[in-house]
């Protein structure tokens, strides 16, 4: 009989998928809802690593076919080349379009003012609504993160913004079941979150697993840096020492990147995608807690620019 001593009982096939296995069929299956749903979206791509994630799994939702939607960049000035220029790498190796939102473009259209006070990446703010009122886009795919930041974990994944591009957490969608609601009234759009239910950790883990490819400075190198509220930032013509200030060369990495002006880079000897991954297990502080400097204007620094249309 089967079951019997000395006889080989077949197990049942084992169907799970693995934890990173999880999150992309998530993500692959928000991607093809929205495009299923409406009418107009884009993604937001800087070229970081969050948003190259992103891509790569809308490539796999969309395989073989090309992307059903353009990329859109919003272009502070202020930008590392080397995240440019993986971007580029990116844009062309997948032929799609990419729409370039320009902060200095939107101060010589009159679009925005520049009184000298306000962050490039605060400006990012009206030229970002003004790229998606422009381009009539319905749904803009981003690559936040709910473990980055509190005002970030309030977020749902379809994120309603009404029709001057504000966010209300307080007048959010439910979404149970992973069930979505896309309905817009006229001029409204949604900000799309499929990277919702990842960590920092989980998309180190599938960048190794994937082999994709990212911007040089994640990975530790020497670079001219000085110390400013707790931060490294680089030496730049744009970013100038203040009084006691000293510049000195370190080694060290990016664990996220954005406005040269406002972000830091941490020190690291972590030069492959195996040391990040041991460093990142281990770290007890955001990236964004430990090295975004627009995240520490006031407790609600984020919340707030968020509301007003931020990413």
């Amino acid at each position: 009989m089967p079951g019997t001593r000395g006889e080989h009982v077949k197990s049942a096939a084992d169907y799970r998928l693995s934890q990173l296995d999880e999150l992309e069929s998530e993500s692959i299956h928000i991607f093809r809802e929205v495009v299923a749903e409406l009418e107009r979206p884009v993604l937001m791509f800087s070229g970081g690593k969050d948003s190259i994630v992103m891509l790569r799994l809308a490539e796999k939702a969309f395989h073989p076919a090309r992307l059903p939607f353009p990329l859109l960049q919003v272009d502070t000035g202020l930008d590392f080349p080397e995240v440019l220029a993986t971007r580029d790498a990116w844009v062309d190796r997948l032929g799609v379009n990419l729409v370039v939102a320009s902060v200095d473009q939107a101060i010589a259209d009159g679009i925005l003012v520049d009184d000298g006070r306000t962050s490039r990446n605060r400006m990012q703010i009206a030229t970002l609504l003004e790229a998606l009122e422009s381009g009539g886009f319905t749904a803009a795919f981003g690559g936040g993160r709910r473990d980055e930041e509190k005002a970030r974990a309030k977020e749902r994944v379809y994120s309603h913004r009404d029709e001057f591009g504000q966010w209300d957490p307080k007048n959010q969608r439910p979404e149970l079941w992973s069930l979505y609601n896309g309905r817009l009234h006229e001029g409204e759009h949604l900000r799309i979150f499929p990277l919702s239910n990842w960590t920092e950790l989980d998309i180190w883990h599938y960048i190794a697993r994937e082999r994709i490819e990212i911007p040089s400075i994640y990975f530790s190198h020497r670079r001219r840096v000085f110390e400013r509220d707790g931060m490294l930032l680089s030496e730049h013509p744009a970013n100038p020492c203040r009084e006691g200030e000293v510049v000195t060369e370190r080694t060290v990495r990016f664990r996220t990147v954005g406005d040269l002006s406002l972000t830091g880079c941490v020190e690291s000897t972590a030069a492959t995608l195996d040391e990040i991954v041991e460093e990142v297990a281990v770290a007890r502080v955001t990236e964004r807690g430990a090295t975004r400097g627009d995240d520490r204007f006031s407790e609600a620094a984020m919340e707030d620019r968020k509301k007003e249309g931020y990413f």
